[in-house]
């Protein structure tokens, strides 16, 4: 096939050989059946719940669509990259797990390593855009007030873009997506850095643009959050009770979007950490029983956002009911209310995005 010339190519350089151009057949399993058909049930579930769970959130955002404020639009769009991830991507790692083998071929092998990261590089960058969304809000009340519906449509087609772009680099000639090297799944073809310089100049980049940057954009963001609320909590206190409540309720809010980040990387780093280890360390080190449990726990970060939603949501149902009594008092708890100044005589409210 066309897409097999670059990783003869790569073969060709002498010293390392990828274990999909080794001698066995690169889509035959390596676990045992017993353990491909837990990895297959496992997967049927963690599918099963995440289309659930984020086909709910898509739909009860579109019965009332035009009144999205923009950090609810950045929470569908993340609901969207997830619920691809399990239509799109699950299916066939599941029809494989429970083959004992991967059944697609390397067309299928490359789409699906495509799919995968396309919708991963989305996610992680749609919560990059919710965790500066809330730092604006919180730490920088001038820039938060301008952010309106059309700016979030605008970051959409930037991260859009920006996903579409890392995951179709490597069919440009300078990376590819391979089988894992036990068998059943496909992902970027990290062994490429054990090649040449050019795979490892080509790995760096993905790691640094698609992880390693948005990530430390999530951190600064948050801790500059809890450093802004930990400020704020001494002033707070001297004000009356709905103020109080409006506050705790916001750090609550926040807490929602921490959430949903450190669940994606908590999903996400073990499976980076064994990629990047393929890519640099001693060729062929992970043993292959090792791999597939990072594999398995990556794939089940499209399910954590929606139980998230739930648990929270039934949070704020009790802090309602029990803290603040009349409509009025309710609508008004959703009110964001900070101030910087501590001589200031009247606190600077804005609606909660």
């Amino acid at each position: 096939m066309s897409g097999m010339a670059s990783d003869h190519n790569t073969s060709s350089q002498g010293e390392y050989v990828p274990h999909y151009l080794q001698k066995e057949d690169p889509f035959a399993s390596k676990l045992s059946r017993e353990a491909d058909i837990i990895a297959g049930f496992y997967l049927t579930v963690i599918g099963i719940l995440s289309t659930l769970g984020n086909g709910y959130v898509i739909f009860m955002s579109s019965k009332r669509k035009k009144k999205l404020r923009p950090a609810e639009i950045m929470t569908v769009n993340l609901a969207v990259c997830d619920l691809g991830i399990s239509v799109v991507g699950k299916p066939f790692s599941i029809i494989s797990f429970f083959s004992h083998r991967w059944m697609f071929g390397w067309i299928g092998c490359r789409w699906y390593g495509w799919a995968g990261f396309f919708f991963g590089c989305g996610s992680l960058i749609t919560m990059t855009a919710v965790s500066l969304d809330r730092y604006l809000k919180i730490c920088h009340l001038s820039y938060g007030t301008w952010l309106k519906r059309h700016h979030a449509f605008i970051c959409l087609a930037i991260i859009w873009a920006y996903a579409t772009f890392w995951a179709t680099v490597p069919f440009a000639g300078v990376g590819s997506y391979a089988p894992e090297p036990f068998g059943t799944s496909c992902t970027l073809d990290w062994w490429l850095a054990q090649a040449s310089v050019a795979g490892q100049a080509f790995i760096l980049s993905i790691l640094f643009f698609c992880l390693l940057f948005p990530t430390a954009v999530i951190v600064f963001s948050y801790v500059k959050i809890i450093l802004k609320v930990k400020s704020s909590t001494k002033e707070v206190a001297h004000y009356d009770t709905r103020i109080q409540n409006s506050h705790i309720l916001e750090m609550k809010l926040t807490k929602v979007a921490m959430l949903i980040c450190a669940g994606f990387l908590i999903a996400w780093i073990p499976y980076a950490v064994v990629s990047v280890w393929s890519a640099f360390g001693q060729p062929d080190s992970v043993p292959i029983q090792f791999s597939v449990v990072p594999t398995l726990l990556a794939k089940s970060a499209a399910m954590y956002n929606p139980i998230i939603y739930q648990v929270i949501d039934c949070k704020f149902a009790c802090c309602r009911s029990g803290g603040l009594k009349t409509k009025n008092s309710l609508k008004k708890s959703r009110t964001y209310t900070i101030s910087g100044q501590r001589d200031s005589t009247a606190m600077s409210e804005t609606r909660l995005e």
